[in-house]
């Protein structure tokens, strides 16, 4: 690519001086040790990751803060200083999921960071999300060796506890906001996925927006009695009989305008029949949907969720309690109050026995996307040199913390520039999770393309020939 100014006069890409061969191979590398660190949530220990990610930053001279929320339990925010824009914000998670280590390969086991014959780093987190944060350190280190002068700060942000309870960047925004002060945040939230859309195509999605979320218990409270007796109005029938109803429940689809572009751009790639009707809205709203509802991935990407999750109240099988209860997850569009939906589901399960907690609410949200610049330079940026690749916006069916920003003024885009198989992204919080150093390569290429798009001076590019 060349930056041109407004003069006439050209400028080199400043990518060009980059070693990508050493990068990748000092990237594999800190991605393994960071993988081999156990901050699996619970219980966390997420402060071994904040101390690695410290002293890779010490070695570079990058000024860095640690951020504790309980004692082990640290985020990491460090700063490469700019020109006065809105900051831009590099974040990722250090936490991962749990794992069955018994179902991994041998020799690549949850915590293992084994780089195997093929260039495959294994370990829980490679893709959720220690892989994009190592990338995001990257992009921070090498803006600091090439001696970028950027318009803005560039600010790295690692945070504990975004597996559960999001208490590491809920920590941040509270107490640290208008020291961070981001004005736009990369994060995760969206990935390339092969053949998701058309055979031979892959699709990167940008996440631009994330569903909103409802945790409940639903407890139904009846009498108790001997189990050797079934009588009317036992509490375990009155639940069963409200799962009932709660399961057969019909959502409406809301396809959001998101989704759409998305399709189009996958359409204008794409061939046959789905391109005939994906570029013809009168069509594809009567003939698409209903494909979108048929299938489970999609259809959570269309419609308010209920699911049931789990069961609690029982302690003998001869005891019939007075009170048992449902687990529900609930996911929300952006558009629809969690005060919303559980009006909803209370008019749906109509009975006065049952009385909802909520455990956990908090409503959808979405940046604008439509010519954002950061946006921009993503969706380009990810599809550069991949000609059977498109990109275009999504709204996430899970939360991130970008959904703790965006309410402060911050819009936050969520992309892991990665190109997998729909089997390797199902390895997220499943099996055998690993990501390529092709993969790595491209990441790091995504990124500091991207922040070279937004940030950079044209004074810091050197002159093209």
């Amino acid at each position: 690519m060349i930056w041109t100014l407004a003069l006439g006069a050209t400028l080199a890409d400043p990518l060009a001086s980059v070693d990508w061969d050493a990068a990748t191979t000092e990237a594999a590398g800190l991605l393994s040790t960071y993988l081999q660190l156990d901050t699996v949530n619970p219980p966390g220990n997420e402060s071994l990751g904040a101390e690695f990610l410290g002293r890779v930053l010490e070695g570079e001279g990058i000024p860095y803060r640690v951020y504790e929320t309980t004692p082990g339990r640290a985020s990491l925010v460090a700063r490469v200083a700019g020109g006065d824009e809105p900051p831009l914000c590099l974040l990722s998670h250090i936490d991962v999921a749990t794992a069955e280590p018994a179902r991994w390969p041998d020799g690549a086991g949850p915590l293992s960071g084994t780089i195997d014959d093929h260039g495959r780093i294994w370990g829980r987190g490679a893709l959720d999300m220690k892989g994009l944060g190592i990338v995001e350190l990257m992009t921070l280190l090498q803006v600091q060796r090439l001696g970028w002068t950027l318009d803005r700060d560039l600010v790295l942000i690692a945070v504990a506890d975004e597996e559960v309870d999001n208490t590491g960047m809920q920590l941040l925004v509270d107490e640290h906001w208008d020291e961070l002060g981001c004005g736009h945040v990369i994060n995760e939230g969206g990935i390339g996925v092969r053949d998701l859309l058309f055979e031979g195509q892959t699709a990167f999605a940008v996440s631009v927006g994330e569903k909103g979320v409802l945790w409940l218990r639903m407890t139904a409270t009846g009498a108790p009695g001997h189990g050797s007796t079934p009588r009317p109005g036992e509490a375990p029938d009155i639940l069963l009989d409200a799962l009932a109803r709660l399961r057969a429940h019909e959502p409406e689809p809301r396809v959001h305008p998101a989704l759409w572009e998305l399709l189009e751009a996958a359409a204008v790639a794409g061939s046959g029949v789905e391109h005939f009707v994906l570029m013809r809205p009168a069509l594809r709203a009567r003939l698409v949907t209903p494909t979108l509802m048929a299938d489970p991935l999609t259809r959570a990407g269309v419609t308010d969720t209920i699911h049931i999750t789990g069961l609690e109240g029982a302690n003998k099988p001869n005891v019939v309690p007075s009170q048992v209860s449902a687990l529900l997850d609930c996911r929300l569009l952006p558009g629809t109050t969690p005060e919303e939906h559980l009006a909803r589901l209370t008019a749906i399960v109509d009975d006065e026995r049952i009385a909802f907690e909520v455990l956990s609410a908090r409503a959808g949200s979405v940046s604008e996307w439509r010519g954002d610049p950061v946006y921009e330079a993503l969706v380009r940026r990810a599809v550069m040199g991949k000609p059977h690749a498109v990109a275009g916006p999504v709204i996430s069916p899970g939360y991130t913390d970008s959904i703790v920003v965006r309410p402060l003024g911050a819009r936050a885009f969520g992309l892991a520039p990665f190109e997998v198989t729909l089997e390797e992204a199902a390895t997220m919080h499943g099996d055998g999770e690993y990501l390529s150093t092709e993969n790595l390569t491209h990441g790091l290429q995504v990124l500091l393309g991207v922040v070279a798009d937004v940030a950079l001076s044209p004074a810091a590019a050197p002159p093209g020939p």
